[in-house]
């Protein structure tokens, strides 16, 4: 069973650790604390493979002397020693590094919302033998499905996470999350032929993950993917799964809107907003307050609210993403997207749930309109897409032709190149089936005259 950091507990020490900090000649101080406690079952080469148990606790402490920030991180947090070790180190770190002339100072304290469907004892409280009764089921689903599918990796893991962040402006906050997940990743032979990884997982914040179906489809998909055909090089109209979108836009839109890589001149989008960058069905929230939300927590990195905050309305850009540092250099307010991972490191500027807004339409309505194209589950290469300009270049994989408004085979060495803006500038249809990938919540997605580069 996982026993989360005590609120008062863990509140009082990082309060007495700031006193601790502004007492040994630090202007300002902030103390983060974290507790991860994650149990996982791993799935290799068809089988449950091992178990595994990591428990993960520690303080990271940034003080500041003179506009020069300094940073360190213990995980010995029953320790006072430790604890005003690691804060004279920050101190140390901060007085030999240069002034920032853009530092304002840690936010202040602000009132925070309640948030929805993001913390389940049942999780905290599954076993290991739980995880693999989850596994089994996932597997044996596969393999039922159909015989010619192998399963190669996957697994389940279940996690319960505390946090707390006090400062010297009045910051302090607790709160807890759980997350329980299961994936597959499979493959198909047939006459010689090894179709692509297929992949398919199941992620949420509360006890309700559906092991077979992760099973069935991630089979069903490597089934599909098998008899490829080779493409001619042409554009074509392309549906963007779930998981291919999200590969597509995590390197290029998500850090686009990011304001550290606009203000660092590395955004297409600087000096854009309220410009049209976007076909007018596109809506897009970054929406921290998101009822079960992978990324929903109540307070960001730094202790802000976290928010909904509007990004793209029907094309039309309208913010990006700030923390406080990156605020504070435009005279603006956080919108709550300081992440950090863990106490290991300082807080940056990222997406909480990057929300892509649905459309009415079936995924079959959605085949149904394209009279010639593909739909794309997956794409292979996208960590090399440019933030910067939006360029692109990726293999789709897998991926199937859809003709006539029907899948008629599945396709090999077909790759897509372009740029993200013009891709979003001619979305023309959204279908209703939403989900939630990493720290996108999205629909499939067509979009017109997409570059496809075949034999």
């Amino acid at each position: 069973m996982v026993v989360a950091l005590n609120p008062e507990e863990t509140i009082s020490l990082a309060e007495a650790a700031v006193n601790f900090a502004l007492k040994h000649g630090a202007d300002e101080a902030e103390v983060f604390a974290y507790e991860g406690l994650t149990k996982t079952v791993a799935i290799e080469r068809g089988q449950i493979a091992k178990s595994s148990r990591i428990i993960d606790q520690g303080l990271g402490v940034r003080t500041v002397v003179s506009k020069a920030i300094g940073f360190s991180y213990t995980n010995i947090v029953g320790s006072k020693a430790a604890i005003e070790e690691v804060i004279q180190k920050s101190l140390k770190s901060a007085r030999a590094s240069k002034p920032d002339k853009d530092w304002k100072g840690f936010p202040s304290r602000k009132l925070c919302a309640n948030v929805r469907g993001t913390f389940d004892s049942a999780v905290c409280e599954s076993s290991s033998e739980d995880l693999v009764r989850l596994s089994s089921l996932m597997l044996e689903a596969a393999e039922k499905t159909d015989e010619r599918v192998f399963p190669i990796e996957g697994g389940v893991g279940a996690s319960s996470l505390s946090m707390a962040i006090v400062n010297s402006n009045g910051v302090s906050g607790f709160d807890r999350g759980t997350v329980i997940e299961c994936s597959l990743a499979t493959v198909a032979h047939e006459g010689g032929e090894v179709t692509p990884v297929c992949f398919e997982f199941n992620a949420e914040r509360i006890y309700k993950i559906d092991p077979e179906w992760v099973g069935r489809e991630a089979a069903r998909l490597a089934a599909l993917a098998l008899r490829a055909k080779q493409i001619e090089t042409r554009n074509l109209k392309i549906i963007f799964a779930h998981f291919a979108l999200q590969q597509l836009l995590h390197y290029t839109l998500m850090d686009a809107v990011k304001a550290d890589y606009m203000q660092r001149n590395q955004s297409a989008l600087k000096n854009k907003i309220g410009e049209k960058v976007a076909s007018e069905v596109v809506t897009i929230y970054d929406d921290g307050l998101l009822e079960g939300g992978l990324r929903t927590w109540r307070f960001d990195g730094e202790g802000v609210p976290q928010q909904k905050t509007l990004i793209i309305e029907r094309g039309f850009l309208r913010s990006f993403i700030y923390d406080n540092y990156t605020a504070n250099k435009e005279g603006k307010e956080s919108t709550g997207n300081a992440f950090r991972a863990g106490y290991l490191s300082t807080p940056n500027v990222e997406t909480t749930n990057f929300h892509f807004e649905a459309g009415e339409k079936s995924p079959e309505e959605l085949i149904g309109e394209v009279n010639e194209g593909l739909l794309v589950y997956s794409l292979q290469g996208a960590h090399s897409s440019n933030p910067a300009s939006g360029e692109f270049s990726v293999v789709a994989a897998p991926a199937w032709k859809i003709e006539k408004g029907r899948i008629v085979h599945p396709v090999k060495g077909a790759m897509l190149a372009g740029n993200v803006f013009d891709v979003l500038k001619n979305v023309s249809g959204l279908a209703n089936n939403e989900r939630k990938i990493g720290s996108l919540v999205a629909p499939w997605v067509l979009a017109e005259n997409v570059k496809v580069i075949g034999k």
